[in-house]
């Protein structure tokens, strides 16, 4: 049952963009999103919130610029390498972060994701500074596309990833590493006495994360069009732990759920009226209070009580 109402998920958003055009760029950035989503929401398993995975995200963007003007054009090995490049940084930045717990670890995040945000701001010859650097079309297997017809593909292959990717981490999760993952959450020390090393279960699953957000960078680069530090500010990271809260932790759909949700209602939002942030905020105050689980978490719910 949950597989045939996740593929009927899939299938609407895949026909969405026909009936209304406009929705092809928000649902694309709305999967960017959720790829990055997903990456806090593993660390949420371990009981750790990175108040920084911006940083990650940004810096796959930038990677893309940076690869493009040096003359790789083609779409999968840019997503390829932003992918390592986003999994290299996390691997860096993890080796010490991950031995860092609750108020330490989240505000050790926001650091490191600050300076990284000034760093892009303030080098104005290398990254263009506020006014950021443009991200040209690549080619797709070769072939050069108009921008009309790359934002088509981009959206149908983020579509396609976040079904490859979402099967990929549900197996992680599912794995002895996600498992053992859920237990440095609940008790650290138990596991550590089992021989099982903590620092490398945290490690692997930060490299995890800081992939995705590597790869939702690198789509929404290529959906906006132009990178900007904003990217990697503390905002954009509060809003990604945001998304994984929304959509619940329970599950992959979870973090997927939550981006488009938000996307949707901002974008509904702002047609009707200046104050939007009032409706949004309204709406996830609502959610939070009635939905504890997230989204995700009330289809669960009804799945269970139905069965």
């Amino acid at each position: 049952m949950p597989t045939i109402i996740a593929a009927a998920a899939v299938i609407v958003l895949a026909l969405l963009p026909l009936a209304a055009p406009w929705l092809q760029f928000v649902l694309t950035l709305a999967i960017a999103k959720g790829f990055a989503a997903l990456g806090v929401a593993v660390l949420l398993r371990a009981g750790l919130i990175s108040i920084g995975h911006a940083m990650f995200f940004a810096a796959s963007a930038y990677a893309v610029a940076f690869l493009a003007r040096a003359g790789v054009n083609d779409l999968g090995l840019l997503l390829i390498l932003s992918v390592l490049g986003g999994a290299l940084m996390g691997a860096i930045a993890g080796s010490f972060l991950v031995r860092y717990r609750a108020i330490f670890f989240a505000m050790l995040n926001l650091a490191v994701s600050m300076v990284f945000y000034a760093l892009c701001a303030k080098l104005y010859g290398v990254t263009g500074g506020t006014d950021g650097m443009a991200v040209p079309v690549p080619a797709v297997f070769g072939i050069v596309l108009g921008e009309p017809a790359f934002k088509s593909v981009l959206f149908y292959l983020s579509l396609g990833l976040m079904v490859l990717v979402g099967l990929g981490v549900q197996r992680y999760l599912n794995s002895p590493l996600g498992h053992a993952l859920s237990a440095v959450h609940t008790n650290e020390i138990r596991l550590e006495y089992l021989g099982i090393p903590v620092w490398a279960v945290l490690l692997i699953a930060y490299v995890v994360s800081a992939a995705l957000a590597g790869l939702g960078g690198a789509i929404a680069g290529f959906a906006i069009g132009r990178v900007v530090p904003d990217f990697a500010f503390w905002t954009a990271s509060g809003h990604l732990v945001l998304i994984a809260v929304l959509g619940g932790i329970g599950g992959v759909p979870g973090a997927f759920i939550g981006a488009l949700f938000l996307e949707l209602l901002h974008s509904a939002a702002v047609t009707v009226t200046d104050s939007w942030n009032l409706i949004v905020g309204m709406t996830l105050i609502i959610v939070i209070m009635f939905m504890p689980q997230g989204v995700h978490g009330l289809f669960a719910r009804k799945e269970a009580t139905s069965l």
